[in-house]
C-alpha cells in the first residue's frame, strides 16, 4: 500500500465527539500516523505479518494503520470505553479483524514478550506527570521486536537517558522530528489550532536471554 493511500484511509476515520482531558485525549493524525507506521514496516519491517499492539489507542489511527499494513494481528488497548467503540466501529468499516481490549496500560498484566511490536502516542504527561514514560516502560517489557511512539521534541534527553538507564532499552533512537497539530478542542484553548513539536522514536526492547 502506497503512503498516500494509507494516509487517506486513516483520514477516513471517526475520532472522538468528546475527548476527555484527563486522558490526554487528542486525535494522531493521518499525516503522523500514516508516516510512523510506513517507516516502521518499509525501514523496519517490524509491522507486516507481525502482532501489533496499540498502547492508548483512542479511536484506533495507529493500529488501524498496522492492520492496512499488513500486521498479521492487532490489539488496541484503551482505558475510555467510548473511544473504543469508535475504534471498533473504525475497523468495522475498513472489514479490519482487530482485537480492543479496555484497560489501563499502567496496570496491564501481560507477563513478557508477547507481542512482536507496540505502537503509540502516549498522553504527553502533561495534565498526568509521567504518563508517557509510564506507557513506554511497560511497552518495552511486552514487545519483543520493537517499539515506535511520539514524545515531545523538548523530553528528548530525558526519553533517551530513562529508555536506556531505566527500562534497559537496546536502543533509542529518534527517527524523525514531526509537526504534531493539535486543534482547538478543550475551552482553555485560546487558539484555533498549535503545532508541538515532536520526536518518533523507535526503541529496542532489552534482549532475553534464552
Amino acid at each position: 500500500m502506497k503512503l498516500k493511500q494509507l494516509e487517506g484511509l486513516l483520514g477516513s476515520l471517526d475520532q472522538f465527539p468528546n475527548p476527555k482531558i484527563e486522558l490526554e485525549q487528542y486525535p494522531t493524525g493521518a499525516h503522523i500516523a500514516s508516516r510512523m507506521l510506513y517507516t516502521a514496516e518499509n525501514s523496519f519491517g517490524d509491522v507486516s505479518d507481525r502482532v501489533v499492539a496499540d498502547f492508548g489507542c483512542g479511536c484506533g489511527t495507529l493500529g488501524i494503520a498496522a492492520a492496512l499494513l499488513g500486521a498479521e494481528h492487532v490489539i488496541g488497548l484503551d482505558v475510555d470505553a467510548q473511544s473504543l467503540e469508535i475504534a471498533s466501529v473504525n475497523a468495522d468499516e475498513l472489514e479490519l479483524d482487530m482485537n480492543f481490549v479496555q484497560c489501563d496500560i499502567r496496570n496491564l498484566g501481560w507477563r513478557g514478550q508477547i507481542v512482536d511490536t507496540v505502537v503509540m502516542n502516549p498522553p504527553f504527561g502533561t495534565r498526568s506527570k509521567g504518563a508517557d514514560m509510564d506507557f513506554l516502560c511497560v511497552a518495552l517489557k511486552v514487545a519483543s521486536q520493537a517499539v515506535y511512539s511520539l514524545h515531545k521534541t523538548t523530553t528528548r534527553d530525558h526519553v533517551k537517558r530513562a529508555a536506556l538507564r531505566d527500562y534497559n532499552a537496546s536502543s533509542a533512537d529518534v527517527l524523525c522530528e514531526l509537526r504534531y497539530n493539535v486543534p482547538q478542542l478543550y475551552k482553555f484553548h485560546k487558539k484555533k489550532e498549535v503545532d508541538i513539536a515532536v520526536d518518533l522514536w523507535r526503541f529496542v526492547p532489552p534482549k532475553k536471554n534464552l
